[in-house]
């Protein structure tokens, strides 16, 4: 298991980061998170993730270059999830699929989330980066 060097990036800020500052820093991600394109509008083609206790939906593309693009859908009332979507989105956005599969599925841990969100959020987050991995998988075969 390996994590990418422009997802450390975001693990070092959050863990150098004061507590009191985490939240703000997760919201700040939230904000971040691209507009799904034309064709997942209406979310048709995303992945509904049901642990989650706000609707999000995600969808995993495969480029030309052999990349990945993530997208996802969350609304803006569930800020710390949007949080987390712009982290996952920031940090593996345009890796290769062997690249995302190899992240850590606790990695969340590092950027001290515990801290700061219930247990119940939490295991929504494990869910979407499970989600994703599941979908590049899929992606990748």
């Amino acid at each position: 298991m390996s994590v990418p060097p422009q997802l450390q990036e975001i693990i070092d800020s959050f863990s150098s980061a004061p507590s009191q500052l985490r939240l703000p820093l997760l919201l700040e991600f939230g904000g971040k998170v691209k507009d799904v394109p034309a064709a997942y509008s209406e979310r048709e083609g995303m992945e509904r993730v049901h642990e989650c206790q706000t609707p999000f939906f995600l969808a995993s593309e495969l480029s030309g270059d052999g990349t990945v693009d993530l997208w996802f859908d969350a609304p803006q009332e569930a800020p710390t999830t949007r949080g987390f979507a712009g982290i996952l989105q920031e940090g593996l956005q345009g890796l290769e699929p062997a690249e995302i599969l190899a992240v850590p599925d606790d990695f969340y841990l590092q950027l001290g989330l515990q801290e700061l969100i219930s247990p119940l959020r939490l295991r929504g987050i494990e869910a979407i980066l499970a989600r994703a991995k599941r979908q590049v998988r899929e992606l990748a075969a």
